[in-house]
């Protein structure tokens, strides 16, 4: 039952927020509340759960909903395959007044056959959204006949969005891998150093900046969860000897339901920045050798990151002298609230401020220890953002997509550092690309032209006198 499965996400008991309080303050939920119509701003349930599940890129992600519902939430982010694209069709019921009257459990099955029988995916994930679940249908019973049928795995996705904002979507998500998916396949090749990297969705290409290094190394990505994922990787993912958590807010409860059924050990990390990459990765070869791995796995980590580092160091060259110094409005949320603000300040970067929206605890301890607890804020205003960088307090904003607008009001300089960015900015590679990124747009001649006065306002009053 749904309602069985938002209790248990709200008492995550990995979720430190949980763990601090009373029992009769867990009976009421966390701070993830349920929206009421029209309350949708920001993501729901559904779009976080789409999210966190479409990067597995060899399914049909199937949408039981009105149009709209797909149509919003189609290929908003820039979850990269290195192969299959099955995860990029939109597919949908395409649900109309008719369907809600009558039911749309008949045309769910039908849109699975069509699915299937025209695509071959390794299996379909259909979403229950709100319209279908306020009717009344069945989407589980459908996924299950249809699977018995077919011969392909057909998994319900019941999230819909009313429930609750994105990342309640997010670990619902995840509550549906662990229901349905992870465990239910063998691996065809297991090893000791095999690792999974859970709450990372290869955005703009970032697994593929730190993939090499792991190899390079001896570890073997046994599923991304789910970035660039295959579908039979994450059904063998509790093979694993390790599990590295990117963002806990979305996926906690994947790490530790984990460990608690299969004892794989989990740890939470970030590849942005040199030091933290580092750290990281030295990390997922250390647990490994303590669980059976060769010794001379730890080694090679240790060369491969001292190696890379420094030539990191080396490519920042360039840059540092021109971006030391500089002051940044960091506005994101989760574990980006320090990750980033980790890697700016190895740019030689002052962070301002930074946003600690949709953070845990650990995030905002990791916050403090970076820039002390002043610089932290639950939230910024765009008033107080357009203050800041207008009175030069800031010099450059970075932020989402939604937030950019402050900074061209503001004629003051913007990068995107959210999960609709072109450009990946992990590993080493990736923290040379965001200092280049950085210092296209501080050093960008146009916002001398545009703070300059208009040719029209200038005081032409000496030459008429002449």
């Amino acid at each position: 039952m749904l309602t069985d499965t938002l209790a248990s996400v709200f008492e995550e008991p990995a979720c430190p927020t949980n763990r601090a309080k009373s029992a009769a303050e867990k009976k009421k939920g966390c701070s993830v509340k349920a929206l009421t119509p029209g309350a949708a701003a920001g993501g729901c349930a559904f779009d976080g759960a789409k999210i966190a599940l479409q990067p597995i890129v060899d399914a049909i992600h199937l949408v039981h909903a009105p149009i709209a519902c797909e149509g919003n939430g189609w290929d908003n982010r820039h979850a990269f395959s290195s192969g299959p694209q099955l995860y990029r069709l939109g597919v949908t019921t395409d649900l109309t007044d008719l369907d809600v009257i009558h039911g749309g459990e008949q045309k769910l099955y039908k849109a699975i056959r069509q699915v299937i029988e025209r695509h071959s995916p390794a299996a379909v994930f259909v979403y229950q959204t709100c319209v279908p679940a306020l009717a009344g249908d069945d989407v589980e019973a459908v996924c299950k006949a249809a699977a018995l049928k077919f011969g392909t795995p057909v998994i319900p996705v019941n999230a819909p969005g009313m429930v609750g904002t994105k990342n309640l979507g997010n670990r619902l998500g995840g509550e549906t891998l662990l229901k349905h998916v992870i465990g239910t396949m063998e691996p065809e090749v297991s090893t000791d150093a095999d690792i999974n990297i859970i709450g990372d969705y290869n955005l703009a290409g970032e697994l593929w900046q730190v993939k090499p290094l792991l190899e390079a190394i001896g570890l073997r990505v046994q599923a991304c969860i789910t970035g660039d994922a295959r579908y039979r990787d994450v059904a063998g993912a509790h093979r694993a000897r390790v599990n590295m958590m990117v963002c806990s807010q979305a996926m906690i409860n994947v790490a530790r339901t984990m460990e608690e059924r299969w004892g794989i050990p989990w740890f939470e990390g970030s590849f942005y920045g040199i030091a933290d990459t580092t750290n990281a990765i030295v990390t997922m070869a250390r647990l490994c050798v303590e669980r059976g791995a060769d010794p001379a796995l730890l080694t090679r980590a240790e060369a491969v990151t001292a190696e890379g580092a420094a030539r990191a160091w080396r490519r920042l060259g360039p840059y540092l002298p021109r971006l030391t110094g500089k002051k940044a409005l960091v506005y994101t949320g989760g574990h980006k609230s320090w990750s980033m603000v980790s890697a700016v300040q190895e740019l030689g970067m002052e962070v301002v401020k930074t946003s600690v929206r949709k953070a845990t605890v650990e995030d905002k301890e990791r916050v403090i220890d970076l820039v002390g607890s002043d610089a932290m804020v639950d939230d910024i205003p765009a008033k107080e953002m357009f203050r800041m960088l207008s009175t030069g307090e800031a010099d450059i904003l970075m932020s989402g997509g939604r937030s950019q607008f402050v900074a061209l009001k503001a004629k003051a300089p913007w990068i995107d550092v959210n999960q609709e960015r072109h450009f990946a900015y992990a590993g080493y590679d990736g923290i040379v690309e965001f200092a280049h990124r950085v210092d296209l747009s501080i050093a960008n001649p146009v916002w001398q032209a545009v703070r300059s006065p208009a040719p029209w306002d200038a005081d032409w009053s000496d030459e008429g006198e002449a």
